[in-house]
């Protein structure tokens, strides 16, 4: 990936450095020394202390000084010392850069200096000529710089970690993308905003529509429509770029990022504008891309393995249907409806996605049924009906050792869906709440279904019989509550039905 050079939008502050002496004439004289020096095209701003107290005041006022030339005898013999113990330990600054200064080197020698204490250039005064102070200051300021670019590069670096991670946790494309738009805002900022588009089922913009699916800032406006419709130009120019050459695409005010997935549909992702990140600030961003490439192709794999998964469920429901002469389409929308009542009854929505899944396993057990029972066109005998009803419990024993949440919940639903309200059902007879609400949930919705439906042994029912035979069995059959929201969405139910024919 190559990035833009550039150059700083504004004009950079001056290195901070503190002088510590006792001695007026010192400060005066650095001062001089270095009032024309530069390092990076940065002045010097030079702060002046006379004691160690003072330094320590002007340590607490000012986070950002990159070097100390300090003094050893002060107010005291020690006192110069005692400020380094101060600096390394009391307030954990190692960044700073010490130079020891002494008039007196035999009050602190350098080889034990230098072993004891954690400073990084001892220098008698007698020695610090101007060419040497410039040398020192070059050679300080030059490590200062390295050591805070290496902070910032970990810093930056964790953040993409935390950022990564925040990405990664999101199941879903839609939540994946937004979570995107808000760790880049964390990561580097964002003026005016962001998008991301989704490219539907073609290789080229020219031959379809972007669709912009989420965004921040000024660009929500954008959201749910078709961007190569409604962006300005030199947006989807720029879109359209990174698409047809399916890379990155970098400028002066904003950027485009650009994710295939494992099935090769595009993704876009439009950073700006009028944005300004440093040089750390476009390796970030770089390393994040990466990441999220990543865990893009890894979110679309985990979706075909699941759909995968899913595919399989339905698979196995509908021969179990198949086998009583009944419809996979009857098994998905048993899912859908009890997914919707579940959502009526403020479940949590993961819930309701596994209730999905999981209720048009309910009939499962009829696999294990013999045809002569299972298919017979009238009533039951009374050694037939124990046969039949046996489905319930070799459902469940077929599901319930998995470890899977959705087969548990299957399993549950295998062996309870026949419970009656009243507590008249089977295999256990149990009643109220003592039912599961996944059981509940799936009796009243395989019921309102297959009464709607045709069978081998009847003809489907109008929708008013069905009415009047949910309220009529309400209490007895069904859980009231669960009745009356079927009554109150009935028109939702009914699409359902529609939407899924056998």
């Amino acid at each position: 990936m190559d990035f833009l050079a550039r150059t700083p939008s504004a004009t950079l502050p001056p290195w901070k450095v503190l002088l510590v002496d006792d001695e007026p004439e010192i400060h005066e004289v650095t001062r001089l020394v270095l009032g024309g020096f530069r390092f990076e095209d940065r002045p010097l701003d030079i702060l002046s202390a006379l004691t160690a107290a003072e330094a320590r005041e002007a340590l607490a006022e000012h986070d950002n000084i990159a070097v100390i030339l300090l003094d050893v005898v002060m107010e005291s013999d020690q006192a110069g010392l005692q400020l380094v113990d101060h600096i390394r330990h009391t307030i954990d600054n190692h960044n700073i850069r010490i130079v020891l200064r002494t008039g007196e080197p035999g009050q602190a020698p350098e080889q034990e200096v230098i072993t004891r204490y954690d400073i990084n250039d001892y220098k008698e005064k007698t020695e610090l000529t101007a060419q040497k102070l410039f040398t020192t200051m070059f050679a300080s300021l030059r490590a200062y710089r390295d050591i805070m670019i290496i902070e910032a590069n970990k810093r930056g670096l964790e953040r993409v970690i935390a950022a990564s991670a925040h990405i990664f946790s999101h199941e879903k494309t839609s939540e994946f993308a937004s979570a995107v738009l808000s760790q880049l805002a964390n990561l580097v900022g964002l003026q005016r905003g962001a998008l991301y588009c989704r490219v539907a089922d073609m290789p080229s913009a020219s031959q379809g529509h972007i669709r912009v699916a989420a965004a921040t800032g000024d660009f929500t406006r954008y959201i749910d429509h078709n961007a190569d419709e409604e962006l300005p130009a030199h947006m989807l120019a720029s879109l359209q770029t990174a698409l047809s050459e399916r890379r990155h695409q970098f400028h002066k005010d904003h950027y485009v990022l650009h994710f295939v997935d494992s099935q090769r549909a595009d993704s876009l992702l439009y950073v700006g504008e009028s944005w300004d990140l440093s040089d750390l600030d476009f390796k970030l961003v770089e390393v994040f891309c990466t990441n999220v490439s990543i865990g893009y192709e890894n979110l679309h794999l985990n979706q075909e393995l699941v759909e995968a998964q899913m595919e399989m469920i339905f698979l196995l429901a509908g021969a179990a249907e198949s086998r009583s002469q009944e419809t996979a389409a009857h098994v998905r929308r048993v899912g859908e409806m009890a997914s919707f009542l579940a959502g009526r009854l403020e479940i949590d929505a993961a819930r309701c996605e596994q209730l999905r899944h999981a209720a048009p396993l309910h009939d499962i057990g009829k696999i294990g049924i013999p045809d002569s029972v299972l298919n017979k066109p009238g009533a039951h005998s009374a050694a037939e009906t124990v046969v039949m009803r046996r489905h319930a419990e070799i459902g469940h024993q077929m599901l319930a050792h998995s470890r899977r949440g959705i087969l548990k919940l299957a399993a549950e639903i295998a062996l309870t869906h026949h419970e009656n309200w009243d507590g008249s059902g089977y295999p256990r007879g149990l009643s109220g709440e003592e039912i599961p609400i996944s059981g509940r949930i799936t009796m009243l919705a395989d019921v309102y279904d297959a009464l709607g439906s045709q069978r081998c042994y009847k003809e489907p029912w109008s929708a008013e019989a069905i009415r009047d035979y949910l309220l009529e069995q309400s209490g007895k059959k069904f859980d009231p509550k669960l009745v009356q929201l079927v009554i109150d969405n009935w028109d939702t139910i009914e699409d359902i039905r529609a939407r899924m024919p056998d």
